[in-house]
């Protein structure tokens, strides 16, 4: 299936691509919006700037106007101040529709600016998402245009008839790569017009004009939710991805939406991989035509594709268990980046960000599933000892430090303090004494 490409998007014919609500959102008005936007960011200086944007419309028209003006523009995957100001070294400054208390340089979203003056689309165009390292430091991930639009052509081949007619909704962030991929590069190459707003409660579906089927980008968390009575409008496209979807769940979202569920595998660093269709099939995950998977000496999994720079592949983190036709199943993690809510957390980083704590000399942080309801536990050792009555309060004082600097699906939850932190003779984590810790309930 043909594509438009990216140099494209601002003159092809007039045509809606976006809506806000009821409000057409046009070609014409995108392209004079990018131009005004790129003519204030090539007068700044530097070359890197975060993008940092609730509406997925103006965060389109912050993307293109980045490139037009020559810059690479950097989403940092969150809209945090505190963390923003930790990435400044990686940063020249932050382009957002939203205020933000911070001491970079700062483009404010203006809807009214308008231009007609736009230069060529540079052709080394790139952009750099960041993603949860395994020590927990954010770790940059360099995507050229090229690559993106690649993916993009491969998503059109698998599911752009059925999406020729629809329109695009998401549940989830364009922060993201998934969201990125879904929600705003294949509606755009298909010439669809793609929701500037994000569905944030399943109540939101019923309330979409029906005049037009949908593709719906969602993921796990937000279909396990969907009530099976819901009056959905009518979807042709129905993604998933950040996460598995248990079968039951699936069905359920069938039934909610009208068409079964397709779910995605992939990661920041390695663009898609795989796909699934929850349409009653064994549940294994099929590789893209042009992904290679290679199992090495060390009893661990390398992907290789044109979406990933490096000839010699990335390492994955899961571990796959693979079927005689070629097609897997997922097992388990060797990492600490751990899914919560469909939201990659870094064990790692919690750590981190606990031992910066005042009077925390150690933290180790695992997740905990009580109720059918994952979450990140710690256990800490202070610098004192203190009284119980003390310790409560303290708690409360520690998961308001950490709210700047950790999502809230990676605010520990539950909390020990001990002496010392349990370890093994090799002086390693003892992880079973430490999942101990919790059996009991407090």
């Amino acid at each position: 299936m043909k594509i438009l490409p990216v140099s494209l998007w601002l003159n092809a014919p007039e045509a809606e691509v976006a809506f806000r609500g009821d409000r057409p959102l046009m070609r014409s008005t995108l392209r004079r919006q990018v131009a005004a936007l790129a003519t204030r960011l090539a007068a700044a200086p530097g070359k890197r700037w975060a993008l940092c944007f609730d509406d997925s419309y103006h965060f389109c028209v912050a993307l293109l106007a980045a490139w037009y003006a020559g810059k690479t523009p950097v989403i940092p995957g969150h809209c945090r101040a505190r963390p923003l100001e930790e990435m400044r070294a990686a940063l020249d400054g932050v382009v957002s529709d939203m205020p933000l208390d911070i001491t970079l340089p700062h483009l404010l979203w203006r809807e009214d600016e308008s231009s007609d003056a736009l230069p060529p689309l540079p052709d080394d165009a790139a952009l750099v998402l960041f993603t949860s390292g395994s020590t927990g430091v954010p770790r940059a991930v360099h995507k050229p245009l090229a690559v993106m639009e690649r993916e993009t052509q491969w998503l059109a081949e698998r599911w752009g008839e059925q999406a020729t007619a629809c329109r695009f909704i998401a549940s989830v962030s364009h922060q993201h790569l998934y969201g990125l991929s879904f929600r705003l590069f294949l509606p755009m190459a298909l010439s669809r017009p793609f929701a500037a707003q994000q569905i944030v409660y399943s109540e939101q579906l019923t309330q979409l004009a029906r005049h037009a089927p949908y593709a719906f980008i969602s993921s796990p968390a937000f279909l396990r939710r969907l009530d099976a009575p819901l009056a959905a409008p009518p979807c042709a496209l129905v993604m998933s991805a950040g996460g598995a979807l248990e079968e039951e769940a699936a069905r359920s979202a069938q039934q909610a939406l009208g068409c079964c569920v397709n779910e995605i595998y992939g990661s920041t660093e390695t663009g898609v991989i795989a796909w699934r269709q929850r349409d009653g099939d064994d549940g294994d995950w099929r590789a893209f035509p042009a992904v290679h998977l290679e199992k090495t000496a060390t009893d661990r999994w390398h992907v290789r594709s044109a979406l990933i720079p490096d000839p010699g592949g990335w390492p994955l983190d899961d571990r796959l268990v693979m079927g005689d036709t070629g097609r897997f199943q997922l097992a388990g993690r060797h990492d600490r980046v751990m899914k919560i809510e469909e939201k990659r957390v870094s064990l790692s980083e919690v750590e981190r960000r606990v031992m910066a704590l005042p009077g925390v000399i150690d933290a180790a942080a695992l997740t905990i599933t009580r109720g059918g309801r994952c979450a990140v536990a710690v256990v800490v050792q202070l610098d004192v000892p203190l009284p119980a009555a003390e310790l409560s309060r303290l708690k409360r004082r520690w998961r308001g430090q950490l709210h700047p600097w950790l999502e809230p699906v990676a605010l520990p939850r539950y909390w020990r303090v001990v002496e010392s932190i349990p370890v093994t003779s090799q002086s390693k984590r003892a992880w079973t004494q430490i999942e101990e810790l919790f059996h009991v309930a407090g």
